[in-house]
């Protein structure tokens, strides 16, 4: 992955301080671990209630004051990681974090044992990350090393590939774009195709798909549709770590969407509004990830004999801080 450009990395914080950045890839473990033991066996749901249990056990272990802004709903239809909850070891004492999580990104992919499963968390200081509502939202992003501005969601999506071919040196038939594979997204992707573009489609796992747009290996420059906002916003996380941009516009189905948006602080005004990366995830901010099922981002939770014939359990994880645009690739064995 490339590095965050140096003339824009946030100032460090003294409250995500280098112990709590590589403690998070702890609670990514966990919850990728407690998954992976439902890889493949068609219950969606039991695979979700395991990752989120043992994120939430894991937490109780950090020093901190943390307070979910993104999670996995509303307390009365989440029991556990519910938006607002606190988490962490030292409620009311330690340092006041915010977290965006999702303990299983990909809950049908690891029923159905497919790619790009993942344990994700996003965290920063108190106020810096966006309260997303569980909407959906229009999602725009690119890799780093192009002139800011280069993605406009208020363009269409061939003004955009074409912005972004030109500042590439290519034609738009050499960009290759990804796209979550919904029956919503007929139209982007016959323009895309239209236009001579590769699309490469996604069954699930928006948030993998917006990161790849970083990782050159990938060959995928540029990622568009409609997924998930709460995935956004964790997305938006970590290319505030590695570089890149990222547009997203909230996009509400009811009027019952709009209300939850309302008591979550988005103010009517900004329903229409097209966030940037920084206005997703502010000033310092951790990435962590850790893979469920083998991806272009990681690999997945496996299982083998180590010494003495015990099991072990081999994990593959990623942590991300933008203040100093450290990227950490993490191997970790854990006995059974």
């Amino acid at each position: 992955m490339n590095a965050i450009n140096p003339d824009k990395k946030p100032k460090s914080s003294n409250v995500l301080d280098r112990v709590l950045v590589l403690e998070m890839v702890r609670v990514t473990e966990a919850a990728a671990v407690a998954a992976s033991k439902l890889v493949g066996r068609g219950d969606e749901k039991a695979a979700d209630a395991a990752a989120v249990e043992a994120m939430r056990h894991a937490f109780d272990e950090l020093y901190m004051d943390g307070t979910v802004v993104i999670g996995e709903g509303e307390r009365d239809e989440a029991p556990m990681l519910f938006i607002g909850e606190k988490v962490g070891g030292a409620i009311g004492k330690g340092p006041k974090i915010d977290i965006a999580l999702d303990p299983l990104e990909g809950t049908t992919i690891t029923a159905k044992a497919g790619p790009n499963a993942l344990a994700v968390l996003a965290a920063a200081e108190e106020g810096c990350l966006l309260n997303a509502p569980d909407t959906y939202m229009d999602k725009l992003a690119v890799g780093p090393g192009y002139p800011e501005g280069i993605i406009d969601l208020a363009k269409t999506p061939t003004e955009n590939v074409e912005a972004v071919a030109k500042a590439k040196g290519v034609q738009p038939s050499d960009i290759i774009v990804c796209v979550l594979d919904r029956p919503r997204h007929a139209d982007l992707i016959a323009e895309l195709r239209g236009i001579g573009c590769g699309v490469v489609l996604i069954g699930d796992g928006d948030v993998a798909g917006v990161i790849a747009v970083t990782d050159e290996d990938t060959t995928i420059d540029m990622y568009m549709g409609q997924g998930g906002a709460p995935e956004g916003v964790l997305a938006a996380a970590a290319l505030r770590c590695v570089g890149g941009q990222f547009n997203g516009r909230l996009v509400f189905r009811n009027e019952d969407e709009k209300a939850r948006a309302r008591k979550w602080g988005i103010p009517d005004e900004d329903f229409d509004r097209i966030y940037k990366l920084e206005e997703l995830a502010k000033g310092d901010c951790i990435f962590a990830a850790t893979g469920v099922t083998s991806g272009s981002l990681l690999d997945g939770v496996k299982t083998k004999r180590g010494a003495g014939g015990a099991r072990v359990m081999t994990t593959d994880s990623v942590v991300m801080r933008a203040s100093s645009g450290t990227v950490r690739w993490i191997k970790g064995e854990h006995r059974v």
